[in-house]
């Protein structure tokens, strides 16, 4: 598994994966966070061996709390 200290090249390595359950019914913009990890794994739904980007636990509850607050909004 190649990787620095904000990705991993093969996400599979990671265990727990899950979509949103706001994701839609195509789910084809989708991406799946794994919990129970160190850190947040995060990657494309649709590319389950692919690479994942990595956040601090913080970080990414900060952006979360962030969407449901609405203050980012996706286009």
């Amino acid at each position: 598994m190649a990787s620095n200290e904000h990705t991993v090249s093969d996400s599979s390595t990671f265990t727990g994966w899950y979509k949103s359950s706001y994701s839609g019914g195509t789910n084809d913009d989708c991406v799946e966070i794994a919990c129970g990890h160190p850190v947040v794994p995060v990657r494309d739904s649709k590319a389950a061996t692919g690479p994942a980007l990595l956040f601090p636990t913080d970080s990414w509850q900060s952006f979360v709390t962030a969407v449901k607050d609405g203050r980012v909004v996706g286009t």
